[in-house]
């Protein structure tokens, strides 16, 4: 078989008793208890002092390393959207070993804000087949553009090209998926910095 094909796993839904999304492929969850939006603008949001750093740039660029159920993409597009300083054009570059069937996202998006769920609608309706590779979305009639890599982040950052300004660093914890951490990976994620 050929190193240049992969098969791409899905990720299956499934929640514990507290309707808190959990990977059946990793034994971990999505997010924590308190939800998935305060999460997103706490830890990577306001950890990359957001929306602050995109203020003025004609463009700007964030990479994640596990787009999940994409909460963290919803909360950036959304922030964006609300700072009337923002850059002119949102580039988002996800890596995802297992994505969701747009069912699924579905699913966890009905759960949504309002000021989300527009949102979180627009990019239903682009969500690609679920096949390994890139696929590029343009959103918010081209301002938002959302480059899904779909496969094992050790091959696709390798070829990924990108200026990288920010990066959502979210695979799960390393002790249950230390590939998405390893050195290699981080090395790669340095270049498109």
């Amino acid at each position: 078989m050929s190193d240049s094909y992969q098969i791409l796993k899905p990720a299956a839904w499934h929640e514990d008793a507290r309707s808190v999304p959990r990977s059946l492929e990793y034994g971990d969850f999505y997010h924590g208890e308190a939800g998935a939006l305060p999460q997103a603008r706490h830890v990577f949001l306001g950890g990359n002092g957001l929306p602050g750093r995109w203020r003025g740039r004609a463009a700007f660029t964030i990479a994640e390393t596990g787009f999940g159920l994409g909460h963290n993409f919803l909360a950036a597009w959304r922030a964006w959207l609300d700072d009337p300083e923002r850059s002119g054009q949102l580039h988002y570059l996800a890596f995802e070993a297992h994505p969701f069937t747009v069912a699924d996202l579905r699913r966890a998006w009905s759960r949504l804000p309002a000021d989300h769920l527009n949102l979180a609608w627009e990019l239903a309706g682009h969500w690609p087949a679920l096949l390994p590779g890139v696929h590029r979305l343009d959103l918010q009639e081209g301002r938002v553009t959302l480059m899904l890599l779909f496969g094992d982040i050790r091959r696709l950052a390798r070829q990924a090209q990108a200026c990288v300004d920010a990066f959502f660093l979210d695979g799960f914890a390393p002790r249950v998926n230390p590939d998405m951490w390893s050195p290699a990976v981080f090395g790669q994620l340095r270049r498109l910095a």
